[in-house]
């Protein structure tokens, strides 16, 4: 019999407005991963939803987190610095249940957990999709900001990532790669991987990583 996932929503105010918190509570939780999400998406991205599906069964709970941007209904992200304060004033309610917290996030959100993950005392930064360049312009790499972590990290990247495909990563910072995958870990009706098998790419090196925390 498989274990129903009890599921709160939490709304946190911060200085740009309420951010809202998606939590996925496991039975036994020993740990929270806290996702943020991407510029373009929200919450309902397939990866965030997949893992917020498997972990909890693995006594990991998982907090996907709104900015506040999104919950106004707002269309485009704001500037870096203002996603960071808004991270930084949830913080507190994402470490309330006394856990370990492992922060991340898929693209821009991966790159919040980079940047204030240490701050933060988070345990460790989940990177998935990594937008290590803008699209066509290698040259312009946030690689510092992924390998300046100062945390024990693990990037998740899909194997047609025009922001980076897995082997443009500096050592040290070599994703997981997900075959045939697109920035949105999307791929191909005919890839000869499924997209039930990307995902289970996805959830597996999580879970592994994860047993080390």
């Amino acid at each position: 019999m498989t274990t129903k996932i009890a599921v709160t929503v939490q709304d946190v105010p911060t200085p740009a407005g309420d951010a809202r918190v998606h939590w996925y509570l496991a039975p036994s939780a020993r740990l929270v991963l806290a996702l943020g999400h991407g510029a373009g998406g929200g919450v309902e991205a397939r990866d965030l939803q997949a893992l917020a599906a498997a972990l909890p069964r693995q006594d990991v709970t998982v907090a996907l987190v709104e900015q506040p941007w999104r919950v106004a209904g707002k269309r485009v992200a704001p500037a870096p610095t203002s996603l960071d304060e808004a991270w930084r004033a949830l913080w507190p309610a994402l470490t309330a249940p006394g856990l370990p917290v492992v922060a991340g996030g898929r693209s821009a959100g991966a790159r919040v957990a980079c940047r204030t993950g240490a701050e933060l005392g988070a345990a460790g930064v989940l990177a998935l999709s990594f937008p290590l360049h803008p699209p066509g312009k290698p040259e312009k790499s946030r690689a510092d900001e992924l390998t300046g972590a100062g945390l024990p990290t693990l990037v998740v990247q899909g194997g047609r990532d025009p922001f980076g495909r897995p082997d443009e990563f500096p050592p040290g910072a070599r994703p997981v790669e997900v075959p045939y995958g697109d920035h949105g870990f999307a791929v191909p009706k005919k890839a000869e991987t499924t997209q039930d098998e990307a995902l289970a790419v996805i959830t597996r090196a999580v879970e592994e990583w994860l047993r080390s925390f």
